[in-house]
């Protein structure tokens, strides 16, 4: 709300800036409360899951596969590229390959896709490219080399030959 007060001297303005510093900091105080009330809010559901997954044996393989995963998933390496591999191809494995296919084959294809996809990164994927182009034109890229190099070789001859004219000229032109 906008205080309709107005500042009509120094004091007055040093007094609203006090004013506002300590409803600045009220304010963010009751956020921070209200912060701490959703965190545990949502903890909870954690905790109670937590607890039930505790006394069921296997749990402890499942839960090491999937951090695995989410350590693939957010590696330091990883661009947008990858980030778009890792959502698309499970998308369409599922829609494709696997349409017929039972809930536990298309979590384990998820995981599976998800941990090789995160190898994979913009660099690699360009480096693959590089090598197979290098592969297929290194022919068309030797001529075209040949070709300007012998161009170059006669733009040079042909600049001395004009240049030990004018020397000739110069040497005769003394004589």
């Amino acid at each position: 709300m906008m205080n309709s007060q107005k500042i009509n001297n120094l004091q007055d303005l040093k007094a609203e800036i006090g004013r506002l510093n300590i409803r600045r900091k009220e304010q963010e105080a009751y956020l921070s409360d209200q912060y701490e009330l959703l965190k545990v809010k949502v903890a909870a559901p954690f905790r109670f899951v937590s607890r039930l997954t505790s006394h069921v044996p296997g749990v402890d393989m499942f839960k090491d596969l999937t951090s695995g995963v989410a350590k693939a998933v957010q590696r330091k390496d990883a661009d947008w590229l990858t980030r778009v591999l890792q959502i698309g191809a499970p998308i369409v494995l599922n829609s494709t390959v696997l349409r017929k296919a039972n809930w536990f084959k298309k979590a384990m294809v998820l995981l599976a896709s998800e941990t090789a996809i995160g190898q994979v990164n913009q660099d690699k994927i360009s480096g693959f490219v590089n090598k197979i182009t290098s592969f297929i034109q290194p022919k068309k890229r030797k001529k075209k080399q040949r070709i300007e190099d012998e161009e170059a070789i006669e733009k040079i001859a042909v600049v001395q030959q004009q240049n030990a004219i004018l020397e000739d000229e110069r040497f005769n032109d003394r004589v």
